[in-house]
């Protein structure tokens, strides 16, 4: 019996193929049955927590990242250093505090112990007395800082200690008497009791977390009963896991049966570290822990093993998001109960894992699921008919690995087709061909309504692992084996090897055989990656390679960096290929084009085609949406999707909204009419008509969007608009931008035009802004008319912090902005790697029209006392690189 016909005791089932969605296999009658991951919707397992998009050192400052995608990946909680310790350059306490608040956080938790340099912590004194009482005098100063936040404090939890075991009370020179508290806890217990009494007087609402411990030893339970016997129980119980999703399941039953025999709590969970190198960027692996965390309705943080900044291997520059963002961003939009879901290997890591959520108010089941390779049947049991009637409309998508610096767009979307619940109540969704690298996602919702299913957002697409190209020339070196579930330190890569030999001097070329279905133009992602510090590296920066297709067309693509070797991203472009075989070379010579320079790995190649189903315009749904004050309906014939959203006056839809650049996008708001609507960009309302109107209709607004993640919001606001979709395609002319070059403004004082950076456009940029208000670029910019406007400015940024341990600290740059005089705007610039690597930042600023004055300074921020510096390195004096600036206006009106 053909797969996509098989109902044998599992309902009706409706095929998915994962990998090339046009053309679905069907299995055969002696195909041996596919693993199941079953979700009954029938069987309630707790309100929707959302507890695992966590962060420790994930936040930067204020702009790094933006807050946009802080919003987006609905970071419940984060945990960064004290206020102007120096472990690592930014992540400050109480300069994260309110972008993260602001952006819908809910707990920030301050690593007290993080005052101090190095690790293990180096306290200074004598003897364990000293460095206590030194200890308890920084504590003083932070919880006093803290009260000056107003009602941000109440976010704010305290952590006295950091892996206690491992630093302050364990056996190196830096501890305090040499001796593991896990041997003896006298001290260690007693040091407890006195910072969390200090804390409390110093102000008596104050939360304190703990033990924080690097795993839940079996000596907690004795904490505990210290913590009860002395009237110091932790208001939040801490620790990490460094291990598997199976271990959080174990461990927090575990400690929860410990509360019932000690008698205290239950209290909230922290695990405000989980998670290693292999799994972090990997959406099928971050998967795994999610459902784990999930089941167990805790929070947890992922771990920070890399750079600050970037939401632990979530975020790209200062905007993008990769596929873990993504993920997080389709978790933080579940909402309702949680449903039990049932795994082919239930708790075991490296397999298929899932969590799944029921919306009874907005009539939606969603599925996030992933981490197994080939075929697998997603069961969605126990469907009510009341909720969704006979027919279920399944969207499936994919949410891609795209590497840790890869920027990704939306989800694509594999499937979406109308699916008859079958007479006991069960669909069936057959997955073909998945990738353990992926995650995906279900989201189902009433059918039967005449909905027209949507086409895959590819036509067609295909991989080639650099590992089994050909390579010719010198300078080959297959390098790895890299990360592996044996091996969770090391990085993961599509393979389990990668290739170099594409560097200076080197005639290496490297060819990917390829065949393609059609003739197309056709999307090519190269995955690769140059460590920033290498020497062959250090050079140029991004490192250049050239590509031919069957030895014509040659094309010059610069490869990304990354913060160590193995850390993926990926330089895109596209090629025209016919119908057929095809070799697509990577070569580190072009008789045309030059030579390489610098040091590149190579991971694989990716080819999709989309000349058929294209992702522009992208689609995104209203009733798929972020809604308040309102909820799906789905009795509308000839809605795009599902159903559509009335928005009465006071209710909002909110979609979280991919570009892949800098630039004029159109937003087609497609509507049944009923009523008007305003929209709004990262909480601001445009400067453009209302939408919406009395019949069915679409408003097409031309606004700027932000590379990467944008905020788009409709908010009703007269009648009973009913909202359908929006499209967004990037491109057109509505809204010209006007170029400035930086070598072509004032500069006063030490800054200075350089040639030094050849990638800068026209080879000029401007350099030593900062150290002093005098050192300053101005520019005058023009508008046509007032109003707000899209500033992008073109920087660099290289600048590097010495690390104490594994971790790299690249420093985020800063500008401080005068617009016509006005007071100075802080602006962060995130790492780009290099001096000689220029990425794009928008901010918006208000213009009059006519000419505007605009000048950058730059000098270094102080302690949060004013008075005090950084002795470290660690908070730069200087702006960016700036290369140039682009001024847009935000909208058309």
């Amino acid at each position: 019996m053909p797969r996509n016909a098989r109902t044998t005791g599992a309902g009706v089932a409706a095929e998915v193929h994962a990998t090339q969605p046009t053309a679905p296999a069907a299995g055969t009658a002696g195909t041996a049955e596919p693993e199941r991951l079953v979700v009954d919707l029938a069987t309630d397992t707790g309100p929707f927590h959302g507890g695992a998009s966590g962060s420790l050192y994930g936040i930067y400052g204020d702009g790094v990242p933006s807050r946009n995608v802080i919003e987006g990946m609905h970071v419940r909680t984060v945990s960064t250093k004290a206020q102007d310790g120096p472990q690592h350059p930014g992540a400050d306490a109480l300069e994260v505090l309110p972008p993260f608040v602001d952006s819908g956080g809910k707990d920030l938790y301050i690593y007290l112990t993080d005052i101090y340099r190095g690790f293990p912590y180096e306290w200074p004194g004598a003897d364990g007395p000293a460095r206590l009482a030194d200890f308890k005098e920084k504590i003083r100063k932070q919880v006093r800082q803290v009260l000056t936040m107003g009602a941000y404090k109440a976010h704010v939890v305290y952590v006295p200690f950091n892996e206690p075991e491992g630093n302050m009370f364990g056996t190196g020179d830096w501890s305090y008497d040499k001796v593991s508290w896990l041997d003896d806890p006298q001290q260690y217990f007693t040091a407890w009791k006195d910072t969390y009494h200090l804390i409390k007087s110093l102000d008596p609402d104050a939360r304190i977390a703990g033990p924080n411990t690097m795993e839940l030893y079996d000596q907690v339970k004795g904490f505990l009963q210290y913590a009860k016997d002395n009237g110091v129980v932790p208001d939040v119980m801490t620790w990490h896991e460094l291990s598997s999703p199976a271990t959080v399941r174990t461990n927090v039953a575990r400690y929860r049966q410990w509360e019932r025999e000690i008698g205290i709590g239950p209290l909230p969970i922290n695990v405000n570290e989980y998670g290693h190198n292999y799994h972090l960027s990997v959406p099928g692996q971050v998967i795994q822990w999610v459902s784990a965390i999930e089941e167990s309705k805790i929070d947890a943080d992922l771990a920070y093993w890399n750079i600050d900044g970037n939401l632990n291997d979530s975020v790209v520059e200062a905007n993008k998001g990769n596929g873990q963002w993504w993920l997080f961003n389709a978790y933080g939009q579940m909402s309702g109960h949680t449903v039990r879901v049932t795994a082919p290997h239930p708790n075991v890591q490296y397999t298929l894992q899932g969590v799944a959520t029921l919306d009874a108010d907005k009539k939606q089941s969603r599925a996030l699921f992933g981490g197994k390779s080939g075929d697998a049947d997603i069961v969605f049991q126990n469907i009510d008919p009341e909720l969704f009637g006979k027919t279920v409309h399944a969207t499936v998508q994919e949410i891609p690995w795209t590497g840790q610096v890869g920027d990704s767009a939306q989800p694509l979307r594999l499937s979406d087709q109308e699916v008859e619940v079958g007479a006991d109540g069960t669909v069936t969704l057959p997955m073909i061909g998945m990738n353990d690298m992926s995650a995906y996602q279900v989201i189902l919702s009433p059918g039967g309504n005449g909905a027209v299913p949507a086409k895959p957002s590819v036509a067609w697409r295909s991989t080639y692992k650099a590992e089994n190209a050909t390579y010719t020339g010198s300078g080959y070196s297959k390098n790895g084996p890299e990360g592996s579930p044996q091996d969770v330190e090391k990085f993961a890569a599509s393979g389990t090897y990668n290739i170099g030999g594409l560097r200076t001097g080197s005639d290496g070329v490297l060819s990917f055989d390829v065949d393609v279905p059609r003739d197309g133009t056709y999307d090519l992602s190269v995955f690769a990656n140059s460590y920033n510090l290498h020497d062959l590296v250090k050079e140029q920066g991004l490192t250049n390679v050239f590509l031919r297709v069957d030895d014509k067309d040659p094309q010059e693509l610069r490869l990304p960096l990354g913060y160590k070797w193995v850390v993926w991203g990926h330089t895109d472009t596209t090629v025209k290929l016919t119908a057929g075989s095809h070799r697509i070379t990577l070569s580190a010579q072009d008789p045309d084009l030059g030579v390489t320079k610098g040091d590149a790995i190579i991971d694989k190649i990716d080819l999709a085609l989309r000349d058929r189903h294209p992702t522009q315009p992208a689609v995104y749904e209203a009733e798929y949406a972020t809604l308040t004050g309102t909820r799906p309906d789905y009795a509308r014939p000839g809605a795009s999707g599902p159903g559509t959203v009335p928005l009465p006056k006071g209710s909002s839809a909110t979609f979280w909204v991919y570009s892949p650049t800098d630039g004029e996008s159109a937003v087609s708001v497609d509507h049944f009419g009923g009523g008007r609507a305003k929209v709004l960009l990262d909480g601001e309302e445009l400067d453009v008509p209302q939408v919406g109107g009395e019949t069915k209709g679409t408003d097409t607004l031309r606004v700027f969007l932000s590379g990467g993640i944008n905020k788009i919001t409709v908010n009703g606001d007269s009648k009973e608009l009913v909202l359908d979709r929006l499209r967004v395609a990037s491109g057109g002319s509505t809204l010209a931008p006007t170029v400035y070059q930086a070598e072509n403004g004032t500069l006063t004082g030490a800054a200075k035009v350089t040639t030094a950076y050849p990638f800068a456009a026209g080879g000029k940029a401007v350099t030593d802004i900062g150290a002093a208000k005098a050192n300053a670029l101005t520019l005058d910019v023009a508008a046509e008319r007032a109003g707000r406007h899209a500033l992008t400015i073109r920087y660099s940024n290289g600048e590097q912090a010495p690390a104490t341990h594994y971790n790299p600290d690249p420093i985020a740059r800063h500008a401080d902005l005068s617009v016509n005089g006005g007071p100075a705007r802080r602006i962060l610039f995130p790492t780009t790697f290099h001096f000689n690597s220029f990425q794009d930042l928008t901010i918006r600023v208000t213009l009059k029209q006519g000419t505007n004055r605009l000048t950058f300074t730059a000098e270094e921020l102080p302690d949060f006392d004013g008075d005090t510096y950084n002795e470290h390195g660690q908070r730069s004096s200087y702006a960016p690189v700036i290369d140039q600036i682009a001024v847009t206006p935000l909208a058309a009106g």
